[in-house]
C-alpha cells in the first residue's frame, strides 16, 4: 500500500501535492483529513493543513505527464512561512519516474539544504518589507549558524525575541527538508542572542534576590525552553533558592523559591 503524508497551507494545496509525489490522480487515492490549515500572519500563529493520502489497491501507478503539469499549474503561489513548509514523510523514497530516463522532481531531491533554507529566510524578510538582508553562515558539525544582520533588525528579533525563535524553528524545518543528516540551526540577529543571556542572568539575580527579600516564591513570565535553562544555569550555584518550571508549552515559565 502506498501511502504518503502531505503538509500545504490549505488541504487542496496538501493533497495537489501529494498527488504529485504518489504520481496519480484524485479518483486514484483515498484522502484523510488530518488537520485543517489555519491562516497567520506571515506564517506566525498559522498551522498548515495536513492530509494522509493512500494509493487504492485496486489502482496500478498511470504517471500521465498531462495530469503532472495540469497539477503543477494548479499549486497555489508561496505566502509567508507556512508555504515554504512542505513537508513530505515519503521524502528520500525512491521518485515516481515517468519514464526510466526521466525521474520526476529529480532537481528537487539535489537541492542544497543550507541554500534552500538561507532563501526561505530572503523570502520571509521581503515579504516582512526586509529588502537589505545579510546573512552569514557558519557549519559545526551537525550545527549550523545564521547570522542575520538588516536596517530593520528590530522587525527579525520581535518583542523579547519572539519573531526570532519562530524563524529559527521554521528555517530548522526547511533545512531538515533536504538535508542528508539531521541538523540543527541557531539563528541570531546582530548578536541578540549573546545580549539577551546577560541580561537574563542580570534579572535572574534581581528575581532570587528579591524572592530571599520577600520570602515568597517570585514566577517569571513565559519564556522559551533555552531562556529558562539561562536562569536555571545562572542560579544553579545559590544555596538559598530553587528553580523549576511550571505550566505547559508555550506557556511554560520559570519559578524562582526561597529554600525553608
Amino acid at each position: 500500500m502506498k501511502q504518503t503524508t502531505q503538509i500545504g497551507a490549505t488541504v487542496k494545496e496538501a493533497i495537489s501535492l501529494a498527488l504529485q509525489n504518489l504520481g496519480h490522480t484524485r479518483e486514484q487515492v483515498d484522502v484523510e483529513v488530518l488537520q485543517e490549515g489555519k491562516k497567520g500572519f506571515l506564517g506566525f500563529g498559522s498551522r498548515p493543513a495536513k492530509v494522509r493520502v493512500t494509493v487504492k489497491e485496486s489502482v496500478q501507478p498511470e504517471v500521465n505527464e498531462e495530469v503532472i503539469i495540469a497539477q503543477e499549474a494548479e499549486q497555489p503561489s508561496e505566502k509567508g512561512a507556512v508555504a515554504a513548509l512542505e513537508v513530505d514523510e515519503s521524502f528520500g523514497e525512491e521518485p515516481v519516474h515517468a519514464n526510466e530516463d526521466q525521474p520526476i522532481h529529480q532537481e528537487e531531491q539535489q537541492e542544497d539544504p543550507v541554500e534552500a533554507a538561507k532563501a526561505y529566510l530572503t523570502s520571509i524578510a521581503t515579504e516582512m518589507g526586509i529588502t537589505d538582508l545579510h546573512i552569514e553562515q557558519k557549519n559545526e558539525g551537525k550545527y549550523i549558524s545564521f547570522r542575520l544582520e538588516s536596517e530593520k533588525a528590530a522587525l527579525l528579533i520581535g518583542k523579547r525575541g519572539q519573531t526570532l525563535n519562530a524563524l529559527q524553528q521554521l528555517t530548522q524545518l526547511v533545512l531538515n527538508k533536504s538535508a542528508k543528516s539531521f541538523m540543527l540551526v541557531k539563528l541570531d540577529v546582530e548578536d541578540y542572542r549573546e545580549r539577551r543571556q546577560v541580561a537574563l542572568e542580570q534579572l535572574a539575580e534581581r528575581m532570587a534576590d528579591k524572592a530571599i527579600r520577600s520570602r515568597k516564591k517570585v514566577a517569571f513570565e513565559a519564556m522559551a525552553s533555552y531562556e529558562r535553562k539561562i536562569i536555571h544555569n545562572a542560579l544553579a550555584n545559590r544555596l538559598d533558592i530553587e528553580t523549576y518550571s511550571e505550566g505547559v508549552e508555550p506557556n511554560r515559565y520559570l519559578v524562582i523559591e526561597p529554600v525553608k
